[in-house]
């Protein structure tokens, strides 16, 4: 059975930008990817503590175009726009996975008081040559799967399978979309920030790292540096899980529930 959402719908600068919601209780901002191929539904797992929002970011997923956007620190501008508008009667916790971790924590690096705790998911954004990330340039599409998850089975499900030429047409539109924005923001330093630690360092709120320790695409050896340039952090590894840990090790929902609610 899917599972069920809220739409919510702002306009943040003349950019249509679409919340997926879930649950109640103290609200949980979630950054996602670099994709959103993978959905939301991994929410449901916070839903029964947390009222989970889960926007698109601009020129990503249900989100419209920003053909404006060209630098991350843009993103951070769009999403404190938002949390203007939305006004929430608490101060909420911040989630970030991926390229939605590198995206939290210049947020948080630059707007700390506005969050409550932090996580981050697997973070990109540290470029940090001893601990190379995948280049996934160089990665052909049919080997993606195997470098998003442990058990490639996990991710193939979120990818076409020959069955349904229209879902398959539009994951394509959708990848192709979202790949010109990514693009975009890749392009002044690739994949992160050369001055991260300096945003990492500014953020003492409690923070949870997570990692999966076969994580093909950032490797989990970037974890303690994450967790050493963090004031007020610490680790969770999780074992025999590969990028998108959440959805293959759903059980982690649960240690990072109890992270936010304690």
């Amino acid at each position: 059975m899917a599972v069920q959402f809220e739409t919510l719908e702002y306009d943040v600068g003349g950019t249509k930008t679409v919340v997926k919601a879930i649950g109640e209780g103290k609200p949980v901002l979630f950054l996602h990817g670099a994709s959103t191929l993978e959905g939301f539904d991994f929410a449901e797992g916070l839903a029964d503590r947390f009222r989970v929002l889960c926007p698109s970011h601009p020129g990503f997923g249900f989100s419209g175009a920003a053909p404006h956007v060209a630098v991350m620190s843009d993103m951070v501008l769009h999403y404190l726009n938002l949390l203007d508008i939305l006004d929430l009667p608490e101060k909420p916790h911040l989630i970030g996975f991926s390229m939605g971790g590198w995206m939290a924590t210049e947020l948080a690096g630059l707007a700390r008081e506005r969050f409550d705790k932090v996580v981050l998911i697997a973070p990109a954004g540290l470029n940090d040559p001893a601990h190379p990330a995948t280049d996934l340039g160089a990665v052909a599409p049919q080997e993606l799967p195997a470098y998003l998850a442990h058990d490639v089975s996990v991710a193939l499900r979120y990818f076409p399978d020959g069955s349904d030429p229209a879902f398959a047409e539009a994951f394509g539109a959708d990848r192709a979309r979202e790949g010109e924005t990514l693009g975009r923001l890749l392009t002044p330093f690739g994949m992160g920030h050369p001055n991260l630690r300096r945003f990492l360092a500014r953020i003492t709120n409690q923070t949870l790292v997570v990692w999966g320790t076969k994580d093909r695409l950032l490797p989990a050896s970037q974890a303690p540096l994450f967790v050493e340039a963090l004031p007020n952090a610490r680790l969770v590894l999780v074992e025999d899980a590969g990028h998108f840990v959440m959805q293959e090790k759903p059980e982690t929902l649960r240690k990072i529930g109890d992270f936010l609610a304690g």
